[in-house]
């Protein structure tokens, strides 16, 4: 996955994410609207087969950095959760 920065504002980030597509975006998206301080949390696609997704975050306390890398934070706690359980009842 590549991230490709194109507008960093202080309550305002639109990036690209080459080599996802719309299961990583959507998640992200959900756990982004999460957040109280998120106002906006979107992305979109041009061409569903080799569009490359184009994410908007705009904030209003805190920075649209700073809400991603909570999500992402978030997201990895999710996972870390999923794959203990699942550990656990395939050993069953």
């Amino acid at each position: 996955m590549e991230v490709v920065v194109l507008e960093k504002t202080k309550k305002r980030l639109v990036f690209e994410l080459h080599g996802m597509d719309n299961t990583f975006c959507n998640v992200l998206k959900k756990e982004l609207q999460y957040d109280e301080d998120v106002s906006i949390a979107t992305y979109a696609i041009k061409h569903p087969l080799i569009g490359i997704p184009k994410f908007i975050i705009e904030t209003k306390g805190t920075s649209p950095k700073e809400a991603l890398l909570s999500a992402i934070e978030r997201l990895q706690g999710k996972n870390k959760e999923f794959l203990t359980k699942f550990k656990r009842q395939a050993k069953k």
